[in-house]
């Protein structure tokens, strides 16, 4: 399959986008604390290419950002191992405006124990934002790791927060 990227320009930043086929396999933050190789980005397409999964990706991360999309349908192909894909499959499944924990998510897979394991998947998400890896919370509620930085995540999470939560705030 045809493996290629391009720079798109967002408000969290400007976006690695990846496309294999006619499927998204990843999206990639400046500074990304797990970057992909160079080897898996394939041929570069410049800044904002007119590739077709590229650009439907752009579009719809840029209308996500903008408030107006709560979900995606671009075709999204996430590269890894079974356990990772078990686990990035899940993340899809955690509707827009809601969280989870590792542990919720390792005990949905059948032992609490691997919630360190689960961890690394989410970590290791190679499709952020479409993949909602931004929607694990530690145990305690807390904001833990983000590959794109917390603050990224801290966006992402105000940008789905219910309204009703906003309005039941003191400050």
């Amino acid at each position: 399959m045809h493996t290629r990227h391009g720079l798109v320009q967002t408000s969290l930043g400007e976006l690695l986008l990846v496309a294999s086929g006619d499927a998204l396999v990843g999206v990639y933050f400046p500074d990304h604390r797990y970057p992909p190789e160079a080897d898996e980005i394939g041929e570069a397409l410049g800044h904002e290419p007119e590739d077709p999964v590229i650009t439907q990706a752009a579009r719809q991360l840029r209308e996500y950002l903008a408030g107006e999309r709560t979900e995606f349908d671009v075709p999204v192909a996430p590269r890894g191992d079974e356990f990772s894909r078990q686990v990035w499959s899940m993340l899809g499944k955690i509707p827009f405006g809601e969280t989870s924990t590792y542990g919720a998510l390792a005990e949905a897979l059948g032992n609490r124990a691997l919630a360190q394991r689960v961890g690394q998947a989410v970590g290791h998400n190679p499709v952020s934002i479409i993949v909602p890896c931004h929607r694990v919370l530690g145990a305690d509620g807390s904001l833990t790791g983000y590959a794109g930085g917390l603050e990224r995540k801290r966006v992402l999470l105000a940008l789905e927060e219910p309204e009703a939560a906003v309005a039941g705030r003191l400050f």
